[in-house]
């Protein structure tokens, strides 16, 4: 082999390597969480938030992100490798080992609390920390294999990051964050129920006790029913208190109407493409109710 394509050959592999560390940070569900902590950062404040603050609570808040989804990576390899949706991971494949992957979750994870700490402010930090617990250890170990209402529990963690894009900027906690918390829980189960309802063969097999699993689709369906209309109402709170204007109430009430008309198709039919549907639905869904919120916030229409 010459020199040259010993390079090329060299250069592929790092670049397949760098591939499967991207991979184990769960890039297209920590930018949703960065996303709604950008949102919160921008909300916090009556104009622009400080670009210190907006900057490195990014990194920290995502290097966070990153270093729980890791963990969860490690934790769930032995399950990822026999579901057809994740035995392509790094891990099940064994193209990074679970010694690496955990030593880049710490590093991540250390990173993450050094920048919140000594760069934004120390509440952001602690609450970063304990969400980053809680989803990596408390959800994954503990209440993913415990409980059928796993979701709806260890859904607190994901609800957080509106929060502590809001605490980074203001180094307080605030009533207006929290309704952005209630938003993200409320949205959590029907979002992940649905993708349950399409893999729960998979989620029987390998004995985690996911909803769909342990009291069946229809009962499931129901409860995806019940949550959408608790997160529809969950959304009329930042209008009806004054957090945000008509701007935001229109595009919400929009958003809940597909939303609504995906819940209810999914609870009177049997259609088995509804569930995925649905599941992509909610996604977007929650990028764009936050993106119109953010609109409003600048572009405010009241009475």
């Amino acid at each position: 082999m010459s020199a040259t394509e010993q390079s090329v050959r060299q250069a592929t592999l790092a670049e397949a390597r760098a591939r499967d560390y991207l991979a184990l940070t769960k890039p297209k569900v920590v930018s949703l969480i960065v996303f709604t902590a950008v949102v919160g950062m921008f909300l916090a404040v009556p104009g622009l938030p400080g670009l210190g603050a907006v900057v490195f609570g990014t990194l920290g808040i995502g290097l966070a992100a990153a270093s729980a989804a890791a963990i969860n990576h490690v934790l769930d390899a032995r399950i990822d490798a026999e579901m057809a949706r994740t035995r392509h991971r790094p891990l099940p494949q064994g193209s990074v080992s679970e010694a690496h992957a955990l030593a880049f979750a710490f590093v991540l994870g250390a990173a993450s609390m050094l920048i919140l700490a000594l760069l934004v402010n120390g509440l952001t930090a602690v609450l970063t920390f304990f969400s980053l617990i809680g989803y990596a250890v408390l959800y994954t170990v503990w209440l993913k294999r415990a409980t059928p209402q796993n979701i709806v529990i260890g859904g607190a963690a994901g609800a957080a990051p509106p929060v502590l894009g809001w605490t980074t900027v203001t180094g307080e906690l605030h009533a207006d964050a929290l309704l952005l918390f209630l938003i993200i829980f409320a949205w959590t189960p029907p979002h992940f129920w649905a993708l349950a309802i399409a893999r729960r063969d998979e989620y029987a097999r390998v004995g985690i006790p996911m909803l769909p699993v342990t009291h069946g689709v229809a009962y499931t369906k129901q409860f995806i029913w019940y949550y959408t209309v608790l997160m529809v109402l969950v959304t009329i709170l930042p209008w009806l208190s004054g957090m945000s204007g008509l701007l935001y109430a229109a595009g919400a009430a929009a958003l809940n109407a597909v939303f609504l008309w995906y819940a209810w198709a999914l609870k009177r039919t049997e259609r088995a493409d509804l569930p995925m549907r649905t599941f992509r639905y909610s996604i977007h869904y929650l990028t764009l109710l936050f993106a119109v919120l953010l609109v409003d916030h600048y572009l405010p229409i009241r009475f």
